[in-house]
């Protein structure tokens, strides 16, 4: 290692400062004197407000933040700032609506987007605000939220983190519940021995009090706390008696609820098939995590329950082919399959969910109930591959018999896809998080659906109207079905409630008239919370169906969840919580997160100066590399091809003497292959120190952004913002290997994508720099047959024909001498001899662009372009805290990244090693350029 080149990257200063940090600053100049937290509960419908009160204490004007976490399953309902007693309120209006506000934000630098997804249960809401000196700021939020039964209990958590300690910190929290509380417990992070004394709690028949009222010294010293306060949780779970099976029905101001959850009903026998993907992409812990929960859940299989287990990737493995009963012999047999499931292949979801519909059709038993669990971490990659084809199928073969649970693993899975599927089908999807109790969150599931004790479900009630979901698939031990609605005449005296479903061996019926009269039991103050109840249960559903839905009849509803949003003011998917502050009208827009999307990013890093350093042996004459560094203790014996910011490869050069990597500054030789904005770098002039046995040239690196005609402020504490690489993302499959390989090809350019010459077929593609993908693809075949695609229309032309499609037509098709084409939506299908190729039409981020993906091609044959690869194997050599990767004698050091895959009209994202193009295309991307189409 001593004779290569090191690239060191070292900072001067504070090594990394994340960006919260800045609140730790704020602390000594922002008193947060007030923090409370005030919880209603009123028969499960939780109302909590948050109520931060700050003094600017400096002789300034000073900007002020408020950051909160709130449950995901919450809708904001309202927010508020009061500053110098003037109140501005933050009003919900329809996105639309509030986009020229949200657009208006952005082009002032402003925040526009102030909830973020924290974690699995919580989303952050945070604002900030300019001060005057010494004065104060009011924050309000308000959440809603039903709290859901699950496995017997409710639970109500509560994050506190005001980021400092507080003298006057508050979180009280009054349950109410008509038939009274069955059990109560305070725990989470904050219920700690160190804070015992902090909580209060008080139990009567119908209700229960929590005062957690920590002091000072108590926020500062407690386990997990620092000088920055408390950091953590108060969850709250509690369950209600359960006296009558017909369920519990309360009335108030013209709306009831019907909570229904029998308990004194056997429990059915059920069938019960696993399919496990086994994909490469479940590589590692996912498919470690994956045996243990199974072999956990096997163990609590009850023994007149029947199983099967299926394993996937791109084949597809039977452990039986039959369901067999869970007996003491066949769970130990099923164990020993479990234990040696490894991860290989593609991934086939669509002939794995068949075999499962499959294998409980064939085996039907009385008095039974049937449920299929699928977990998948990825698209589908083998076989049927279209998610609009696999849902419809899939849709067919069950014909609504049973339930289809979906599990999604990680960040990469195509969540709708799955949500959308299990909608369909009965069930539900649930995302498993890649922590390090994963195998706990699968079982987890499987507790929540282990004991089914009704089917078929349906409620039925006389007088009354704008019923919430009345039927239902199957009831769970330890869940709870809850329908509301609004009473049609508020004078009616009493209305019927019935339930009819399936028990284990017939069919049961619960039916109860009741006296509304009798139901009020609700305090004043809370008067108005069964109507929002209802509402908040309404749009929550209403949405729900949205991706079963289609036409004028998904219009329709949306248009309604869209009237019940804005009526109460909930921040859904279908509205922004726009808030105006007083500087100079400015304007914030909070919108709900989407479940299912990309992780949070990491926070932005606050950097100190920056030099370019590069380091070579004393009396080589081999060529630096270049990278980040500075003075301290250089690591010289480190070997990096690349440091990134951002998406931005700040070095060059490849380490172990592969093909240069273009970055920021180009070609470490110059040359045609620069690719980078500083093209070469030149340390002719720069003075040459020593540091062991190693030559050292160090330059500080706002001179080379202002070198290159960019201007850039790195004064300590500043924030580096360095513009994103432009660049075609391509995926290339790995012969062999879990982990596909990546790599960039610069925009723009003209691209050789696909030849071959002795068949007399090629494909080109042009590229902008604005978007993704390409503005223009064009085929050749034989010399006479030519085809050119664009983002509008599809023009072919021989010596005898010229056609012309338009993108928004109706599917259609053509066809002559060898050559044919099939135009459906999004796609068009072209075959020219041995060649099978899909382009995609792809309308994201407001970017319209073609993508191309090789369905068919000749083997065997000399293939060029940037496509013309085929598979790639690789070899995997250990190193910290990267492998180094071995591709065709050349050993490169990757970088674990992401890929969009356009090949799919889903575009999933692909988790991949990013190596350099000149690795895995032998050349450089002048090598592979056309002067036209």
């Amino acid at each position: 290692m001593m004779d290569r080149t090191a690239v060191r990257l070292i900072f001067l200063g504070v090594f990394l400062i994340i960006a919260t940090s800045a609140s730790v600053k704020k602390k000594q100049n922002v008193d947060i004197y007030s923090f409370h937290i005030n919880s209603t509960v009123t028969s499960r419908y939780a109302t909590t407000v948050i109520t931060s009160r700050v003094v600017n204490t400096l002789n300034e004007s000073q900007e002020v933040h408020f950051e909160v976490k709130i449950p995901k399953n919450a809708f904001i309902s309202k927010f508020r700032m009061t500053i110098e007693g003037k109140t501005y309120d933050g009003v919900v209006k329809e996105k639309e609506a509030a986009k020229q506000q949200y657009t208006q934000a952005v082009s002032r630098g402003q925040s526009a987007g102030l909830v973020k997804s924290v974690g699995r249960t919580l989303e952050d809401f945070k604002t900030s605000v300019t001060v005057a000196s010494l004065s104060k700021v009011t924050f309000e939020l308000t959440y809603e939220e039903l709290l859901k039964r699950r496995l017997g209990k409710y639970e109500l958590l509560i994050n506190a983190r005001p980021m400092q300690p507080v003298a006057d910190f508050k979180i009280d929290v009054h349950i109410h519940e008509k038939p009274g509380i069955s059990f109560f417990e305070v725990k989470g992070d904050l219920s700690t021995n160190d804070l015992a004394n902090a909580i209060k709690t008080t139990r009567a028949d119908k209700d229960a009090w929590v005062t957690f009222y920590p002091t000072r010294d108590q926020q500062t010293t407690c386990k997990g706390c620092d000088e920055n306060g408390l950091n953590g949780d108060l969850l709250i779970t509690y369950d209600v008696e359960r006296r009558n099976p017909q369920g519990e029905i309360m009335v108030s101001n013209g709306y009831f609820v019907h909570y229904f959850a029998p308990t004194d009903i056997p429990r059915i026998p059920k069938n019960v098939v696993f399919i496990i993907d086994r994909s490469g992409s479940m590589h590692g812990r996912k498919i470690e995590q994956t045996r243990l929960a199974l072999l956990k859940i096997l163990s609590d299989l009850d023994e007149d329950d029947h199983f099967g287990l299926i394993t996937f990737d791109s084949q597809v493995e039977i452990w039986k082919h039959e369901l067999l009963k869970a007996t003491k012999a066949n769970l130990e047999d099923a164990k020993s399959f479990v234990k040696k499931i490894r991860d290989r292949g593609a991934t086939d979801i669509n002939t794995a969910l068949l075999k499962g519909v499959n294998m409980i059709k064939q085996h039907p038993r009385e008095g039974t109930a049937s449920i299929l669990i699928l977990l998948t971490d990825g698209d589908p990659t083998a076989g049927e591959t279209n998610t609009e084809t696999i849902m419809s199928i899939v849709r067919k073969a069950i014909g609504s018999k049973f339930p289809l649970y979906c599990l999604g693993f990680g960040y990469d899975v195509n969540f709708d896809f799955l949500t959308q599927m299990s909608l369909e089908n009965n069930g539900i999807a649930r995302r498993i998080y890649e922590d390090s109790d994963a195998d706990l969150q699968l079982q987890g599931f499987y507790d929540e659906v282990a004991i089914p004790l009704l089917s078929d479900i349906q409620l039925i009630y006389t007088e009354v109207t704008n019923l919430t979901k009345t039927n239902f698939n199957m009831y769970f031990n330890g869940s709870e079905i809850v329908v509301s609605g609004q009473i049609m005449d508020n004078s009616v005296e009493s209305f019927t409630a019935e339930v009819i479903a399936i028990s284990k061996d017939n069919k049961v019926t619960y039916q109860d008239t009741v006296k509304t009269k009798d139901l009020s039991d609700v305090p004043p103050e809370n008067k108005d919370f069964m109507q929002r109840l209802w509402a908040y249960l309404t749009v929550k559903q209403l949405l729900e169906r949205q991706v079963l839905l289609k036409g004028q009849e998904k219009e329709d509803e949306k248009k309604e969840a869209l009237k019940l949003s804005l009526k109460y003011q909930f921040v859904t998917p279908l509205t922004s919580l726009v808030v105006t502050k007083p500087q100079e009208e400015e304007v914030e827009v909070a919108d709900k997160p989407k479940e299912g999307g990309e992780p949070p990013r990491p926070p932005v890093a606050v950097l100190p100066h920056l030099m370019l350093s590069v380091a070579w042996p004393h009396g080589s004459h081999n060529i630096p590399q270049m990278g980040f560094a500075g003075p301290g203790h250089p690591s010289v014996g480190a070997v990096q091809p690349a440091i990134s910011l951002g998406r931005y490869s700040l070095a060059t050069g490849n380490p172990r003497g592969g093909a240069a990597h273009p970055g920021v500054f180009g070609s470490p030789r110059g040359g045609a292959d620069r690719q980078g904005i500083f093209g070469d770098v030149d340390f002719a002039s720069t003075p040459i120190s020593r540091h062991g046995d190693h030559a050292l040239k160090t330059v500080p690196l706002v001179d080379m952004f202002e070198k290159a005609g960019r201007s850039i402020n790195l004064k300590p504490g500043s924030k580096v913002s360095v513009p994103r690489v432009n660049s075609n993302r391509f995926l290339l499959p790995a012969v062999g290997q879990p982990k596909p390989l990546c790599y960039d090809v610069p925009l723009p350019h003209k691209i050789k994508l696909l030849e071959d010459s002795a068949l007399e077929f090629s494909m080109n593609g042009e590229s902008k720099t604005s978007t993704h993908g390409f503005c223009q693809i064009a085929f050749h075949y034989q010399k006479n047959h030519h085809l050119i695609i664009d983002t509008t229309s599809i023009r072919y032309s021989d010596d005898q024909n010229n056609v012309e499609f338009l993108w928004d037509q109706e599917p259609t098709q053509h066809n002559i001498e060898g050559v044919y084409l099939i135009l459906r939506n999004n796609e068009i299908d072209v075959t020219m001899g041995n060649f099978r190729v899909v382009i995609l039409l792809h309308k994201k981020d407001g970017n319209v662009f073609l993508w191309p993906d090789i369905r068919q091609q000749p083997k065997d044959v000399g293939l060029s372009g940037i496509l013309g690869k085929g598979n790639i194997s690789y070899e995997e050599i250990q190193g910290p805290p990267l492998p180094i990767l071995k591709i065709m004698d050349q050993e490169v050091r990757p970088s674990w990244d992401r890929v969009t895959d356009y090949r799919f009209p889903s575009t999933p994202v692909v988790r991949c090693w990013l190596v350099p193009f000149q690795t895995v295309m032998e050349g450089s991307i002048s090598n592979f350029t056309v002067a036209q189409l």
